[in-house]
């Protein structure tokens, strides 16, 4: 295989898992709101450590590693939107009440 078609097949895959990233942060958004509305903290490690033994667990044999630190950088990324969308509620929540 020639690299231009290995770069070809990467840019396939680096366009699929964007789109599955956009997706995964559209349901960040929703439980974001979820964790608003009940009261929750953003982050739960019992639910991270959970996701992430999994992910060792399912990764091809040599990709362990690798495989949990990435979905341990998408944890982080999706703790830091919901962490900036209930700020953001909150922030909008305090201006409201002082309008009145």
């Amino acid at each position: 295989m020639e690299l231009e078609e290995i770069r070809r097949e990467i840019d396939e895959i680096d366009s699929r898992i964007l789109s599955l990233f956009c997706r995964r942060m559209d349901a960040v958004k929703h439980v974001a709101e979820y964790k608003m509305e009940n009261r929750m903290e953003v982050l739960r490690s019992d639910r991270e450590a959970e996701i992430l033994e999994k992910v060792r667990q399912q990764a091809e044999a040599g990709y362990e590693e690798y495989a949990v630190a990435f979905f341990r950088e998408i944890m982080r990324i999706s703790r830091q939107m919901q962490q900036k969308l209930i700020d953001e509620a909150e922030a909008q929540a305090v201006q409201e009440a002082e309008r009145r």
